[in-house]
């Protein structure tokens, strides 16, 4: 057995260790760290390039004969002596490139340089490197022989050697006028196969200047000669062409017209008229043609182009005007919940004073100096700003957490150490009276009414009394947890409210999944201008866990569908996508159009977790990976914050989260990845974490009347003919597997559609969507029944799906195979 394995490790001249070596070391290239810090050695040398090759033009006289000659290791010299910025390897660089190369071109190796270095880094090009390089390639050629041509003698450096060889060369063969020559000629032929300009209007001007009396007097002699060919043709067309035709021909001149004689038959028409006007119906005529013999792919790019330049003449389109009257909420319909007291009526400087010193005091017992404390007064708690004296360590005074908090006789502290950014340790403390924040005083401040975010959401106030407004496109989800009763459904409320005072409805749709029925059916009211439903749904509420599992799924077709949409528009998010189609730069007849805003709310995901499992948290965690340049965001609630319901994936792109009070540090540790959760005071008391940064808010309260208020003034408005329409998902007890979708009834464009698939080998929705004019739900059925017949790979996210069947001739057999089975 040892042997035998000897020998199979042998075979092929290589050991595996060296396979797994060489194995190894690509995937260390491969890995995204390595190619930033590729790209960014790549930025670096481009920047030391330009330094030395900058330092050059003014040193170069200087360093020139000290660096002449001389390699780079016999610089190591210290009594060698240059004037290069870069010392002496910009000097070797800067004379090698440009004095022994190729002068002041050599520039190009900067902008090459930097713009694979971004790539690589970055992802993205600055200039396209293919263009890049052609550029670069006559520029290497071009600029040395033109300043070694004018400057040879003068400054050398211009043209480096090259351009020095180049001119003497030239010069010795065709003289100074040749080269001059060539020169203008290598100039001539850059611009051309650049930029390939139109030479018709240069001659326009002089053609429109031609005298008027000899105009006529051409157009009369060019008359009389068709006029003989005219002739001359229908005498051989009399003797070959039948009497029925000929017939015809006398009754409808242009019926029976060959190519051969289509002037003659323009002349017979324009009789009536000037001859100029003939001319420009052949023109046409022939414009006409000349299109028509193109394919299919020039036709449709001339329509796109002239539907878009008509949709430019109506100016910038207006997604509000379906519902032009509609009236935005009236900041009256909130109540101002809470007494409006001041920071001096919630706790008065007695209280105040006695609590920093009973804080003092308390850390004194322990041997803890401060030299300094500070006192915020919040709505809620009362944040205490203390600066240890040197030597103190954070540790300890972290540790007095409890002890302080029964000093104070406090329902519950929480201790920061240190606070990011202050260089304080903060302490905050429960008011004896606390104030509500009401979501009126949010709504009506100037931060919420002058925000520049895409969708504003009043969350609250800081502990410094500042309105805390957040963007829930840039979250881009947000994950909320809380025990019963300590302000979660308050929370959802003040944000669908938030956005409904600050978006139209064509701007926005809200997927609400509410499993205890109770909380959100207060939205209804509101389902024919910003919620969203399936299709066959009778209430857009969703409380059956088995319509969430086919309306997240319907949420991903819809994802893709527009990823396809921005791929063709070719941009990379929702807003520039809109802004796009906005400005009728896409046109509407290729299924462009304008993309609302949907935010899926989950109330309770715990539940949904207990009851489908995976077939929930899949589709979730897909949309909050990917939907977020499309427009698509993600609130999820729970009351139980336990690892089997907020589970490693769904953490992962949740980046945003809002914890109110728990029950255990465990909880808190779940949700927020740290404690201070379980030292909530409950009551809307929150933390609001976007990853280091861990704030306190105290969230703003809107109460069921004025929810109900607020959905009744906006249901009475005349509203759209429905809610938005979610894609067609299809039951699982519906479908078929593998070729059974043969024998059922199929699209009668399945075959048209299938042979579009494999000659363009792209298996996408949106390219039956323009070549056979459909709908999105109709192309997404006829990809489906394309996949079960064995046509097209399944589903790949944004990237289209793979061609199973390589050609046409293949696909004929193909079909012609799959009826004989049928019959």
């Amino acid at each position: 057995m040892a042997r035998n394995t000897k020998k199979i490790k042998s075979k092929g001249g290589r050991q595996p260790v060296e396979k797994k070596r060489w194995r190894f070391s690509l995937q260390f290239l491969k890995e995204e760290k390595t190619q930033k810090i590729i790209g960014a050695g790549f930025i670096v040398l481009s920047v030391i390039c330009f330094l030395s090759f900058t330092s050059y033009l003014f040193t170069w006289q200087d360093d020139q004969s000290t660096v002449a000659g001389q390699s780079l290791w016999g610089l190591l010299n210290p009594e060698i002596e240059v004037s290069n910025w870069l010392g002496k390897v910009g000097a070797w660089i800067a004379h090698n490139c440009m004095h022994n190369a190729f002068g002041i071109a050599s520039y190009f190796f900067v902008v090459l340089l930097f713009n694979l270095g971004f790539k690589i880094s970055f992802g993205i090009s600055l200039i396209s490197n293919r263009k890049l390089l052609k550029h670069m390639f006559f520029g290497l050629a071009f600029l040395p022989f033109l300043f070694g041509f004018f400057f040879s003698k003068t400054l050398p450096f211009l043209g480096g050697s090259l351009g020095y060889n180049l001119s003497n060369f030239f010069n010795s063969l065709t003289g100074e006028i040749g080269s001059a020559l060539i020169l203008l000629m290598m100039a001539f032929s850059y611009v051309i196969l650049t930029f390939n300009p139109s030479f018709d209007k240069l001659f326009k001007a002089s053609l429109d200047e031609v005298d008027a009396e000899s105009k006529p007097q051409a157009e009369s002699k060019k008359f009389e000669e068709r006029l003989q060919e005219v002739e001359l043709v229908a005498d051989d067309m009399a003797d070959e062409v039948e009497e029925e035709i000929i017939s015809e021909s006398e009754a409808s001149p242009t019926a029976e017209t060959k190519p051969e004689a289509e002037d003659s038959f323009e002349v017979v028409d324009s009789t009536t008229s000037e001859p100029e006007s003939s001319e420009e119906e052949q023109n046409e005529d022939e414009t006409e043609l000349e299109i028509d013999e193109n394919s299919n792919l020039v036709e449709e790019e001339l329509s796109n182009r002239e539907v878009n330049k008509k949709l430019k003449d109506f100016g910038e389109y207006d997604p509000t005007l379906d519902l032009s009257s509609y009236k935005f909420p009236s900041i009256e319909l909130l109540v101002d919940h809470g007494q409006g007291s001041s920071t001096e009526e919630r706790m008065d400087k007695t209280a105040l004073e006695e609590n920093k010193q009973r804080i003092i005091d308390t850390l004194q017992n322990y041997k803890i100096g401060i030299s300094k404390i500070k006192a915020t007064i919040g709505p809620t708690v009362t944040l205490y700003e203390i600066v240890p004296e040197a030597g103190v360590r954070i540790s300890k005074i972290k540790n007095l957490e409890d002890d302080i908090a029964l000093s104070l006789a406090a329902l519950g502290i929480r201790i920061i150490a240190p606070i990011p950014g202050r260089g304080t340790i903060g302490i905050e403390v429960p008011n004896t009276h606390p104030d509500m924040v009401a979501m009126k005083t949010l709504i009506k401040g100037e931060k919420f009414q002058n925000t520049k975010y895409e969708l504003p959401v009043a969350l609250g106030k800081t502990i410094s009394n500042e309105t805390f407004i957040a963007d829930l496109a840039k979250m881009p989800h947000l994950l909320m947890a809380g025990a019963t009763g300590q302000g979660k459904s308050v929370g959802l409320n003040a944000i669908l409210v938030s956005l409904m005072y600050k978006k139209h409805p064509s701007q926005i749709k809200f997927v609400l999944v509410d499993p205890k029925k109770v909380e959100l059916n207060l939205f209804n009211k509101i389902e024919r201008h910003f919620l969203a439903k399936l299709p066959d749904e009778e209430e857009a509420i969703i409380t059956d866990t088995s319509k969430v599992v086919k309306t997240l799924n319907s949420l991903c077709q819809e994802m893709d569908h527009r990823y396809e949409l921005l791929k063709d528009a070719q941009v990379r998010n929702i807003k520039e996508y809109n802004h796009k189609f906005i400005n009728r730069k896409l046109n509407p007849e290729l299924g462009h159009k304008f993309l609302p805003y949907i935010v899926l709310v989950v109330d309770e995901f715990a539940d949904l977790i207990m009851t489908a499992g995976k077939e929930v948290e899949l589709p979730i965690a897909r949309l909050a990976q990917l939907a977020r340049a499309i427009g698509i965001h993600l609130i999820i609630a729970t009351q139980r914050p336990s690892v089997n319901i907020i589970t490693g994936i769904i953490k992962a792109n949740f980046p945003a989260r809002i914890a109110f009070r728990v029950t255990s540090k465990v909880d808190s540790r779940t949700i927020l990845d740290s404690g201070g959760a379980d030292q909530l005071i409950g009551r809307g008391d929150m933390l609001y974490s976007t990853g280091n940064d861990l704030v306190r808010l105290q969230c703003g309260f809107v109460d069921t009347p004025e929810v109900e208020e607020i959905c009744e003034y906006v249901g009475g408005q005349r509203g759209y003919p429905s809610a938005f329409l979610l894609p067609e998902v299809a039951d699982d007890s519906d479908s078929s597997g593998g070729s059974d979708i043969l024998d059922e009834d199929l699209d009668e464009l399945f075959e048209d559609a299938a042979r579009i698939i494999v000659a363009n080998q792209q298996g996408s929705t949106s390219l039956l969507q323009r070549k056979l004019k459909l709908g999105y739900n109709r192309a997404g059925r006829i990809v489906d029944q394309l996949e079960a017949a064995g046509i097209v790979g399944p589903f790949e996210g944004s990237k289209a799906r793979k061609v199973l069947i390589p050609d046409e001739v293949s696909l004929e057999q193909f079909l012609s195979n799959q009826q004989q089975n049928n019959q």
